[in-house]
């Protein structure tokens, strides 16, 4: 930690040269990662980063360094380094002090999963191991990892306003490979939460997550290769909102919108979607894994309104990118760690629930596929092309779930799938990841509801649609 006589020394050393504006981080976090390979444990690791970062504003200028080195000597020399990016004179009075802004805690209260047992945890993902690899003969691979991580957080600025925070995630990751003399499959499951011991022992059903992801592992083992061309697809709730995620989220993120290099800058009160459409990104749902109490430049989350109606109503954004945009932070500034210079980036987002059922909308779509969760892809956030690889798809036949495809592939722009979503479930869901990103890697929550995309380019190496 450092004290407050010291930032106050840093942040009037650091803008001495014209910055109008200082900014101190200090981070202190550990994390501990336990991982269950095949029922035998194969690793137990803990590490913890301690430091600061340094950012310099002036203007539409800024300029960032970190050190890990607390002493006063590091630090002085750190301001002294980046202040001497500006040539000027002094445009801040010197602060003499600090006041501390009270911090809402938005999370309820849980057992930290560091207060766990560690031989509790092992236990824990033996069972899930256990269950995946007795599912199948054809199961080859199965791990179970518990990956925790508490940090400690502490911001001063040239205001004169100094902000704490301390903040806890867990997560389960659950990857399994199965094989035969056709070919391999790999499913992963990766659900996670700031709710401590409770929402892995309360809320997760160990046993049916495990007993689900050996399911669907070897039915799209067997599964046909997807057909290819262009149709109507479904894309299931929660884990499906990765699509909204890369390829209309990122740009509507201050990071590239103030810059002009998203292909919705500038567009604001323009419709960009299917007036069945609206989304949102929240950072201050309790206990969610993308939640913060507050962001990385000191401001309080909120929810954020992107498109209401199939209207682009609002971005996410930064305080630093927003002297671009002539628009204040809207509280979603974050970084993976002190080393990263924090910008605007996603925390919960989504696409809000609509009026029509999952049951519904297959029923209504005669030829297509039911896309219910993704793997890797690929986001050209210039142009919005994007592509996603489908883990987990079936094929849709007058109305009804058919039989399981495996290999698709996605094929778009983030302009064109917006306006082609015509159809918006109730069953809202989330699913849990690490998005990253300008300012390194950090936790979000990808949703929506079962959606409908009335066409889209499937690649695929099944031939035809109507050859099934």
């Amino acid at each position: 930690m450092i004290s407050k006589q010291l930032a106050l020394d840093v942040i009037n050393y650091a803008t001495s040269t014209g910055a109008d504006f200082a900014e101190i981080f200090y981070e202190d976090s550990t994390s501990k990662v336990i991982t269950v390979e095949n029922d035998k444990v194969d690793s137990v690791n803990s590490s913890n980063i301690n430091g600061v970062g340094l950012r310099l504003l002036k203007g539409t200028k800024s300029v960032y360094g970190s050190t890990s080195d607390l002493s006063q000597k590091s630090l002085i020399a750190l301001a002294d380094t980046l202040a001497k990016y500006f040539e000027g004179k002094r445009v801040l009075e010197k602060i003499t002090g600090f006041t501390k802004v009270p911090v809402k805690r938005i999370h309820k209260k849980y057992t930290s999963v560091f207060s766990v047992p560690t031989q509790d945890v092992i236990d824990y993902l033996k069972k899930a191991t256990s269950i995946v690899k007795g599912y199948s003969a054809e199961v080859r691979k199965s791990n179970a990892t518990m990956i925790m991580k508490e940090s400690k957080i502490v911001i001063f600025n040239s205001d004169g306003k100094t902000y704490s925070d301390n903040k806890e995630y867990g997560r389960l990751a659950l990857q399994s490979i199965a094989g035969n003399e056709k070919g391999i499959q790999a499913k992963f499951d990766g659900p996670g939460a700031q709710g401590g011991w409770e929402f892995f022992t309360n809320q997760l059903n160990i046993e049916e997550l495990a007993k689900k992801h050996a399911e669907k592992l070897i039915l799209m083992l067997h599964a046909r290769e997807c057909p290819s061309g262009k149709f109507p697809v479904v894309i299931g709730n929660g884990w499906g909102g990765v699509i909204f995620h890369e390829a209309c989220g990122h740009q509507l993120e201050a990071t590239s919108v103030a810059k002009g290099m998203s292909v919705f800058s500038g567009m604001k009160g323009e419709k960009i979607a299917n007036e069945c459409v609206t989304a949102y990104d929240d950072g201050s749902i309790p206990n969610e894994w993308g939640s913060n109490n507050l962001d990385d430049e000191g401001l309080k989350p909120r929810k954020n309104e992107l498109i209401k109606d199939g209207i682009l109503t609002g971005y996410l954004v930064d305080s630093f990118n927003g002297r671009r945009m002539n628009e204040p932070g809207n509280g979603c500034s974050r970084r993976q760690n002190y080393k990263f210079e924090p910008t605007s980036r996603m925390s919960n987002t989504y696409i809000a629930n609509g009026k029509s059922t999952k049951e519904e909308i297959i029923a209504a779509t005669k030829l297509g596929i039911y896309a219910v969760s993704f793997g890797g892809g690929s986001v050209d956030p210039s142009t919005g092309d994007f592509n996603f690889g489908c883990d987990e798809a079936y094929i849709i036949k007058d109305g009804k779930i058919g039989e399981p495809v495996r290999g698709a592939t996605l094929v778009g722009n983030a302009r064109d799938i917006l306006k082609h979503i015509d159809m918006v479930g109730n069953d809202l869901a989330f699913g849990q990841g690490n998005c990253g990103s300008a300012s390194g890697s950090v936790p979000v929550n990808v949703g929506q509801p079962t959606i409908r995309v009335d066409e889209i380019v499937v690649g695929g190496r099944g031939g035809s649609i109507d050859e099934f």
